[in-house]
């Protein structure tokens, strides 16, 4: 039974991940990566990772995926023309990519292991310490550069949304902080004299 759930939440798991990419309707995206998630978080239920299930449920089911499919339903975003602009800006997007590779490249290069590293991250990890703790020292510890890339990716998403989402309407009036610090008081008030029976 354990067997025919790891094959079947897998199963779903990789057909929703697909169809988050190949759905033309940004809700439908989002609604297939809930399904991604929740898929997911079975899988570590069924490694006995209860804690992490239900993060993975409460963290990005409940807030992450739901704010992305918010603020899809809310803004009136023209993916037609961002699509678009795609192969305008695509060159200075793989310069991008090649400088963050090489830089990556580097670090690995130079990437030096301290002594004695690999037998303590093989020792187990003792039985009378806490879930919190026992998922800290293998997050932290075991896996930080898998953690470190996770967060760097989380920021990428991050910046590409902002960069989706701002949009400067020229038939808006917004408010300058600067013009308005520099506002002369003296300039701003004017007397006027005003005749009976004739307004401003």
């Amino acid at each position: 039974m354990i067997a025919f759930a790891f094959y079947l939440f897998a199963a779903i798991a990789c057909l929703a991940g697909f169809m988050v990419v190949m759905s033309k309707n940004p809700v439908h995206s989002v609604l297939w990566l809930i399904l991604t998630f929740l898929c997911a978080a079975g899988l570590f239920v069924l490694q006995g990772a209860e804690f992490v299930a239900m993060l993975l449920i409460i963290v990005y089911v409940g807030a992450v995926a739901v704010l992305f499919l918010f603020v899809v339903m809310m803004l009136d975003v023209d993916f037609a023309e961002l699509r678009g602009e795609l192969a305008r800006f695509l060159p200075l997007g793989i310069l991008i990519a090649v400088a963050l590779l090489t830089v990556l490249g580097m670090s690995f290069a130079g990437w030096q292991t301290a002594p004695g590293a690999d037998a303590q991250l093989a020792a187990p990890i003792p039985s009378d310490i806490s879930n919190s703790n026992a998922i800290g020292t293998v997050l932290y510890d075991r896996y930080f550069l898998a953690f470190q890339i996770s967060g760097l990716i989380l920021l990428v998403a991050m910046i590409g949304a902002i960069v989706l989402t701002i949009r400067h309407r020229r038939d808006i009036k917004r408010q300058n902080v600067l013009k308005q610090m520099w506002t002369d008081p003296k300039k701003q008030l004017e007397l006027r004299d005003v005749k009976p029976g004739q307004g401003l």
